[in-house]
């Protein structure tokens, strides 16, 4: 939980969290505090990382201070301010639980805070692109693990699920984006350091946008799960293939039958939602509500993302938004929650007819039919 005028972008589970003081990057307001309080599951304790501590200074930080204690034990750690700053970045209590107190008083500069937190049940935790483990050689997988809430940090990325990633995107941010962890969640995600590209195209992709980049010596790849886009296909372990599932046949809650100016006919099918269809797409009788295409992938298969588009260039349609729900007879049908399981998930989809937009399904799918 967190209370306090001053702070910023919080998610706190369980098993990991991030927190930061408000504005950040940006100079944090002067007399604002805020307290967080952290709480892992009995029996493990809490490693913390310091991404960021630029507070201003002052004698025995007194005008603005980040403070850590553990209430099991009675230990302190800090205060903290830019003269007096933690002496490693990861911080490895022996508490399930621990406070943080940020509070500052009148000052002119500082960036303010940003911590990630993990339990001991994940080792070697990655938190941003600067506490990434050693160097690995090129094209070698390693692995680390990202906590919950890097969807909203400062940083940049840049490139897509299906390219990889320039290497100085935020590397957990990217992992967020490539749909191989919740952000709600966190995760351990795999990844190699590959040669870099010529140019990284931009994405949009699971509520972020990325941007188009130019050449880097090294460019990251994730390969944890496995990533349906549509039409389906696969990425896991580190590996990539193209093992295409196909939709055997469509079916939608209706069609738009369209008299075009010269008083032709064009069928906005179902047939017509595949891809790679040239031309128009598929598209519901005008006016109709609580409209639904439904995928027959003709046996239950494990699908874990899905990827939309608009109609073309010359149809300027596209959807926004949407639920899916998934059948294995084609008579029960599920709504699908997300990692949260607490509702219906409403996916973000296109902002235009052009660009096609990735969404991951974490957990996945197991289903026939999908809608």
């Amino acid at each position: 939980v967190s209370t306090g005028d001053g702070c910023g972008h919080t998610l706190l589970t369980p098993h990991s969290g991030t927190l930061s003081s408000k504005n950040y990057p940006g100079t944090y307001p002067n007399h604002t505090m805020c307290c967080w309080r952290l709480q892992a599951p009995l029996g493990t304790s809490l490693l913390l990382a310091f991404g960021d501590v630029d507070l201003e200074p002052s004698e025995h930080c007194a005008h603005s201070s980040l403070l850590l204690a553990d209430p099991q034990t009675g230990t302190a750690y800090g205060p903290y301010c830019r003269n007096s700053v933690p002496s490693a970045p990861l911080l490895v209590t022996n508490s399930s639980t621990v406070t943080v107190l940020f509070n500052s008083t009148s000052h002119r500069s500082g960036r303010g805070l940003l911590l990630s937190y993990a339990t001991s049940q994940h080792p070697g935790t990655h938190y941003t692109q600067e506490h990434v483990s050693p160097d690995p050689p090129l094209t070698m997988c390693f692995s680390v693990y990202c906590p919950a809430g890097c969807k909203d940090i400062h940083g940049d990325i840049w490139g897509n699920p299906s390219q990889g990633y320039r290497d100085t995107s935020v590397l957990c941010k990217a992992a967020v984006h490539a749909g191989v962890i919740a952000d709600e969640l966190g995760g351990q995600v795999t990844l190699s350091r590959e040669k870099g590209i010529t140019l990284y195209e931009s994405a949009f992709a699971n509520g972020l946008h990325s941007k188009r980049g130019s050449l880097s010596e090294k460019r990251l790849v994730f390969h944890k799960g496995i990533f349906f886009p549509f039409p389906l296909r696969s990425r896991h372990d580190c590996s990539s293939c193209d093992d295409v599932l196909e939709v055997v046949a469509f079916n939608a809650s209706s069609w738009w039958h369209e008299v075009n100016a010269l008083g032709q006919d064009r069928a906005w099918t179902a047939e017509r939602a595949a891809l790679s269809t040239t031309g128009h797409s598929w598209a519901a009788e005008p006016g109709a509500e609580a409209a639904w295409l439904e995928l027959d992938l003709g046996t239950r298969r494990n699908v874990t993302g899905i990827i939309t588009k608009g109609s073309s260039e010359q149809h300027n349609y596209y959807v926004t938004s949407y639920h899916v729900s998934s059948s294995r007879d084609g008579k029960n049908w599920r709504r699908y929650r997300g990692s949260s399981g607490q509702e219906d998930k409403v996916f973000e989809g296109n902002a235009d007819s052009q660009g096609e937009v990735f969404n991951a399904f974490i957990p996945p799918m197991v289903a026939r039919y999908i809608r």
